[in-house]
């Protein structure tokens, strides 16, 4: 289990007081775009995954962005082994 992915574990079963370096670190681990318009908010995309999260960049983070941070990068999860699995099967 690497580092980001115990982040991720300590995400979800507590989604208070984090940081949005910490999310970045995750987000950057599973090959996610960062993006930082000119706002105070911090967009997540990741291509095939509908929703996008988008962060306030203020400390700490709300509970409920961080849970729908976690359900986004759980969706790049599954997302990506997805495209492993097709790329597999067109090796083939």
């Amino acid at each position: 289990m690497t580092q980001t992915d115990k982040i991720l574990a300590r995400m979800k079963n507590n989604p208070r007081d984090w940081r949005i370096e910490d999310l970045e670190a995750v987000a950057r681990a599973q090959g996610v775009t960062i993006r930082k318009p000119s706002g105070s908010h911090v967009i997540f995309d990741y291509l095939g995954v509908v929703e996008a999260p988008s962060v306030p960049a203020h400390r700490p983070i709300k509970p409920v962005y961080v849970k729908a941070f976690v359900a986004f990068i759980e969706a790049v999860q599954e997302r990506r082994v997805l495209e492993q699995r097709e790329a597999q099967e067109n090796d083939r």
